[in-house]
């Protein structure tokens, strides 16, 4: 076997800056993405192979001789028309790219899960890597579908396959094309569109840290343990704030008690099911997670990858830039986001 190393969801927020990280690195790369998948931002020397996650044979056929395999493909979203979706991508789906990738020779597996999972009723203070979930805990159906894919590798793992784990927080910064939810929240803000918001804890990575966190979880991570890839805890004001400096934009003064939140929500899920078919202004899940502690304590999980994230001002700062360069923002009355980091006077 040669030294392939294999990402699936590799065109993706996170794939994109993983597939940079492991070229610029010297390996050789395929990516695995679903049919009709934008990929024309990759780099010009890597493969790629589209095949759909939730058909076993197809992915018995991309994973052929990969030495490592990064499985990040999944339905990122907190809605989602059919909600068998979830299950079937982020559950099924890494189920086959695991067992596919250890028929096929692996010698390494990485699986991507998420932060979200890591929350429960009724917890208090800072959550590590080392917290015990079940299913009881999960938050909808997105949750339990991450969830159930995360306890797929920690069996597989436990039983002595070479699978690690890691779980990134909520990543921002430059390169998002498919707008993930907290990318969505943030060209909401800054395009005028959140009259109101609801108080919240997050815990921001800068994206570029995550793929260097996957990275050192693959090469240095041990089998059956989770890393958490976290940075900074903030309010969602505090990060709104951030935004209104870099951009100019207030920060909404509205707060949105929870209840009429929830109810907003379940208004919202209904027109998209039902009418629209588009993604709801507002998700349940999305909610009901701002009642859920999301104050995490990644230390131990940086300190054993010798990971050291960069300061969120400049996350967002770049993610600011990229998105103006693309036109998803508007471009700057004056001094760029950019020029308003390095010199704030």
């Amino acid at each position: 076997m040669d030294d392939l190393t294999i990402v699936t969801g590799g065109a993706g927020f996170i794939g994109s800056h993983l597939v940079d990280r492991l070229v610029a690195d010297g390996r050789r790369v395929r990516v695995v993405e679903r049919p009709g998948a934008e990929v024309g931002h990759l780099p010009g020397d890597v493969e790629v192979v589209f095949a759909d996650i939730r058909d076993r044979s197809a992915v018995d056929r991309a994973v052929v001789g990969g030495r490592w395999v990064y499985h990040l493909a999944a339905n990122p979203n907190l809605w989602v028309r059919d909600r068998r979706d979830f299950d079937e991508v982020n559950h099924r789906g890494t189920v086959h790219v695991l067992d596919a990738s250890l028929a096929a020779g692996a010698e390494r597996v990485l699986h991507c899960s998420t932060e979200s999972i890591l929350t429960r009723a009724r917890a208090t203070g800072p959550i590590g890597e080392d917290v015990e979930i079940t299913e009881a805990d999960a938050v909808g159906p997105y949750c339990l579908s991450k969830l159930r894919a995360e306890q797929a590798a920690m069996q597989r793992a436990r039983a002595g396959h070479p699978v690690v784990i890691a779980n990134p927080t909520m990543p921002v910064g430059p390169g998002d094309r498919g707008h993930s939810p907290p990318t969505r929240l943030m060209l909401d803000f800054c395009n005028a569109r959140l009259p109101a918001v609801m108080d919240c804890t997050l815990n921001l990575i800068d994206v570029r840290d995550v793929a260097e966190g996957l990275a050192r979880t693959m090469e240095r991570g041990t089998p059956g343990k989770r890393y958490l890839l976290g940075a900074e805890n903030l309010t969602l004001l505090g990060m709104l704030g951030i935004l209104g400096e870099l951009t100019g934009v207030r920060p909404p003064r509205l707060r949105v008690p929870y209840p009429v939140a929830l109810v907003s929500a379940y208004a919202s899920e209904f027109w998209a099911d039902h009418v629209s078919g588009r993604a709801p202004q507002a998700t349940l899940t999305g909610v009901r997670l701002t009642r859920r502690t999301m104050h995490f304590d990644p230390i131990r999980s940086l300190q054993a990858l010798g990971l050291t994230p960069r300061g969120i001002r400049e996350s967002l700062a770049d993610s600011v830039h990229w998105h103006r360069e693309r036109g998803t923002l508007p471009p700057a009355g004056g001094k760029s986001a950019r020029d308003l980091l390095e010199n704030p006077a």
